[in-house]
């Protein structure tokens, strides 16, 4: 009798994990792209880089969505070094498969305007958002043996020849999009990508934007305020105001909060103090100041700025398309980003000051 009763919930509770999990997108097996080996293309660790891909259909067989995964920068060769023996430094820890919802999803109840695209999400493991590319290898530091490979470009380049090998040099429509750093390798690669063109410590400067360098240091031109005034194609900039992961390691850093005063608000932003907010306010001000003249002189851009405190929206099916979704003028990122991209309507939105947007999925972090 207990065996029966404990198999009808052990039932019900996975009928419920696979509804969720309906919701929340589904498996992609990973490729690994050995033949990237040959050409340097590597991870940091020397392994193949690694792509999902899930096959187009029917109307969206020619449409081609390429997501680039997020995860930061490593910054020296410490930190490079700890990243290598990770799945953000080697496709040998990578998960043999990911979940793809929101922007990734197959199904149009969740993803209506791309469900049916080719749509693939290609694993970071550079550490420098696709732009590194030195042929040396870093085999030892001044107290270890390291066998660092700073390859970023070469994995990019190769990724997207080896998917325009596979049918994307036939594509009617592409986007490249991405979360985080991976936002950053979008904006970074966006003309090359285009343009369907083989695309510091890391030799980076050379893959970013000759019309930035060329006016200014090498090393500002990572910073999309700097380079975004450059980039010819269309673009669609979605970002909360409040991004937790700038709040959390760019405003409010553990090495620069010693006595922990924003522990808590770091976690919640509902357990902010009010002089905390107040220099959050200040903070997203001077993020739409970097925003000011970039879409005056063109009509082809997009922008989804919402007021919420949270980081990389687009990836999570809670905050892309579902019925509680952030809105901004009675839109969701999806709907917005669609209506753009189709050019059904202009889509140009900055939400009012937090805590104003009721709409807001705010991350809280345990």
């Amino acid at each position: 009798m207990v065996i029966k009763k404990a198999c009808r919930w052990l039932c019900v509770m996975l009928v419920g994990v696979l509804s969720m999990l309906n919701i929340d997108g589904f498996y992609v097996d990973i490729t690994y792209l050995r033949s990237a080996v040959g050409k340097g293309a590597v991870c940091l660790d020397g392994s193949p880089p690694a792509y999902h891909w899930d096959m187009g259909s029917g109307a969206g067989i020619n449409n081609w969505l390429v997501h680039i995964e997020g995860g930061g920068w490593c910054n020296n060769v410490t930190t490079c070094l700890a990243r290598s023996s990770t799945r953000l430094g080697s496709s040998k820890k990578m998960v043999k498969q990911v979940a793809f919802s929101g922007i990734l999803h197959n199904e149009p109840q969740y993803n209506p305007d791309f469900y049916n695209w080719n749509r693939i999400k290609v694993r970071y493991c550079d550490g420098a958002s696709f732009t590194g590319d030195v042929e040396k290898v870093n085999s030892v530091s001044s107290t270890m043996k390291t066998n660092l490979h700073f390859r970023g470009a070469r994995i990019f380049h190769a990724v997207i020849e080896d998917l325009l090998a596979k049918g994307m040099s036939y594509a009617e429509n592409a986007i490249l999009s991405g979360c985080s750093a991976g936002g950053l390798t979008s904006i970074l690669h966006c003309d090359n990508f285009k343009a369907l063109l083989p695309p510091s410590t890391m030799g980076s400067a050379k893959n970013l934007h000759h019309s930035c360098t060329s006016k200014m240091k090498n090393s500002l031109c990572f910073f999309p305020e700097n380079m975004i005034q450059e980039i010819q194609a269309p673009v669609f900039l979605t970002n909360a105001a409040y991004d937790s992961w700038q709040i959390k390691n760019v405003l409010a850093p553990g090495v620069a909060d010693i006595h922990g005063t924003w522990h808590n608000c770091k976690l919640d932003i509902e357990k902010c103090s009010s002089n905390q907010i107040d220099i959050m306010q200040d903070f997203r001000l001077e993020f739409l100041s970097a925003l000011d003249g970039f879409f005056s002189s063109f009509s082809s851009r997009g922008m989804f700025i919402n007021s919420c405190y949270a980081h990389c929206q687009t990836e999570m099916q809670e905050t892309w398309l579902m019925s509680d979704s952030p809105m901004l003028n009675n839109k969701t990122i999806g709907e917005a980003i669609g209506d753009w991209f189709y050019e059904r309507s202009p889509f140009q939105e900055i939400d009012c000051p937090y805590p104003c947007d009721k709409t807001c999925h705010n991350r809280i972090f345990e």
